[in-house]
């Protein structure tokens, strides 16, 4: 009896290193965001999560700025810290490769804030339209 293994479910199993590495950079970077950066473009940046590649050699990072300031100066300073971030996480996370990080704006915030007024947006217009 012949089994393809190519069939979803069989094979090998997801492993859950990915996720405690991205777990581990994440606090770092957020540790030294909050305590050794000086750059005031990185002032009040938020990482929202790190994604990791299955074989740890890329992460993504995503963060979100303070309401009302500019995501490019903050992506700006993310990518000229990015040396200082990964020689930081090479000394404290044991890992044979540091990652390669790749930085994003996490845009889910604003977008549910806009997703909520469009909903206050319509439920005024039914209680108007009822009036």
């Amino acid at each position: 009896m012949d089994f393809d293994f190519k069939l979803p479910g069989l094979g090998r199993p997801e492993s859950s290193r990915p996720k405690r590495v991205a777990e581990a950079v994440k606090n770092e970077l957020t540790m030294l965001l909050l305590q050794q950066v000086a750059d005031p473009r990185l002032a009040g940046v938020l990482v929202t999560r790190v994604v990791v590649t299955p074989d740890l050699k890329q992460a993504k990072i995503y963060f979100t700025v303070p309401a009302g300031q500019e995501s490019g100066p903050a992506l700006k300073g993310m990518r000229s810290a990015k040396g200082f971030f990964r020689s930081h996480l090479a000394r404290t996370v044991n890992l044979r490769y540091t990652p390669d990080l790749l930085f994003y704006f996490d845009s889910v915030n604003e977008e549910a804030a806009r997703i909520d007024s469009l909903f206050r947006q319509i439920e005024e217009e039914r209680k108007h339209d009822r009036s």
